[in-house]
């Protein structure tokens, strides 16, 4: 009776399908063209942490790969166009609310301070300028190491200072940051860092740093004409690290 249904409902069916599928693709069209007309230069740290993490992927080489904080980047679409199993992340429900759509990729509702993602699951976690936003960081971490099997590559970006830590760098004087945002920005330290060892089963296996402004920390000062790399024992204001899990 099911499929007899089905039969004589298919006629029907199909060409309201099309016809919602067209009109889809023409608003997406008209999006995608009214964002070209409408941009404007504005340059950030993305360059840098995206490279960061497409090399650690060519070296690394993983089959599945979770993203933590996609918000409405194109980012795991592009990891999925390297032929990697993704899954994508975002507390939605708290940051977002309603109305929420990243249209590049499909981006599920999952509080990474209590994941309900399977342990072990995957092979890299990439977690690019979220975590600074997150007040619980330890908390976060530690959900992002569960996560991984054993041997797994935790990639993490994010403000840095090498031996301050500051709440956020938003309400800082000098910052060139809006002052309405409804979340802290934070810069990490070395003691973070440490704290984040101590407490989740991780090694460091590489890290860098780079200076984007003249100020001693993110979005304080003037901003380079281009970024540099330098050391940890020079003037920096972003970090791009690698953790691997432990056995």
């Amino acid at each position: 009776m099911k499929n007899k249904l089905l039969k004589l409902l298919k006629p029907i069916i199909k060409p309201i399908l099309a016809l919602i599928n067209l009109v889809g693709h023409s608003y997406v069209a008209l999006l995608c063209r009214i964002e070209y007309r409408r941009q404007s230069l504005n340059r950030n740290e993305r360059p840098l942490e995206f490279e960061f993490v497409f090399r650690k992927i060519s070296e690394r080489w993983p089959s599945k790969l979770c993203d933590v904080g996609t918000g409405l980047t194109a980012l795991p679409h592009l990891i999925r166009n390297c032929g990697i199993l993704v899954t994508s992340i975002d507390n939605i429900v708290d940051y977002w609310g309603f109305g929420y759509v990243n249209r590049h990729y499909h981006v599920m509702h999952d509080d990474i301070k209590n994941s309900k993602l399977p342990a072990g699951e995957f092979d890299m976690v990439v977690c690019v300028s979220v975590i600074e936003h997150i007040k619980e960081h330890a908390l976060a971490m530690q959900g992002m190491v569960r996560l991984l099997r054993p041997g797994g590559s935790l990639i993490l970006t994010c403000p840095f200072n090498e031996n301050k830590y500051v709440e956020n760098v938003y309400k800082l004087k000098g910052s060139d940051a809006r002052q309405d945002y409804p979340f802290v920005t934070q810069a990490f330290s070395r003691h973070q860092v440490s704290e984040w060892l101590s407490l989740c089963n991780i090694e460091l296996v590489d890290q860098e740093y780079w200076r984007f402004y003249d100020g001693e920390y993110w979005t304080c000062g003037s901003i380079l004409p281009k970024p540099i790399k330098v050391t940890a024992n020079e003037l920096h204001q972003i970090s791009c690290i690698e953790f691997r899990k432990l056995d």
